[in-house]
């Protein structure tokens, strides 16, 4: 019978390592400072996927609104004659691979992420039944394929006349 040996990592050797299940409910690693220096950084509209987006729609002549506050949720862009809301989201915010990362978070980004998708999920059944058509682009689809994004948008306006397209000059 061979027997199975299994080499530890110097952290599990030395008792510093963590397991995922003890992860989940230790405290945050950065300082409260620390924490809040990162926190302030991050950007809840102008993002750079929505910039770019918005860039290549100016690009192509497209005239929009953007982040309109009458509207659930606060559309990155609006196109309001078509009623076309689109949402340009970030993976980790709005959980898009939730499901993988839930056992690497702590019970309060979870929580947080949670609240998130349920928010968004409201937020786009009453757009929906207020007869918007609402499009999600994440962030990582934009990363990578930007015009096929732009396609997606493109496909729900109308043909004709092209929303008041801005002359170029």
């Amino acid at each position: 019978m061979v027997e199975k040996t299994t080499k530890l990592s110097p952290q599990a050797q030395s008792g510093t390592h963590v397991s995922i299940s003890a992860r989940r409910h230790r405290g945050d690693i950065m300082s409260p400072e620390k924490r809040s220096a990162v926190m302030s950084r991050i950007r809840g509209k102008d993002t750079g996927p929505e910039r770019a987006v918005a860039q290549a729609l100016l690009s192509r002549g497209w005239e929009f609104e953007t982040h309109a506050r009458d509207l659930p949720g606060r559309p990155d862009i609006l196109f309001r004659t078509s009623m076309v809301a689109v949402f340009i989201d970030g993976d980790f915010w709005h959980g898009w691979r939730l499901p993988v990362w839930r056992d690497k978070l702590t019970e309060a980004w979870e929580a947080k992420i949670e609240a998130n998708r349920r928010r968004d999920a409201r937020n786009f059944r009453k757009l929906r039944r207020s007869g918007w058509t609402v499009i999600r682009l994440w962030e990582h689809q934009v990363k990578r394929d930007l015009h096929g994004c732009i396609a997606r948008v493109e496909e729900l306006l109308p043909s004709q006349g092209r929303q008041r397209r801005i002359p170029r000059t």
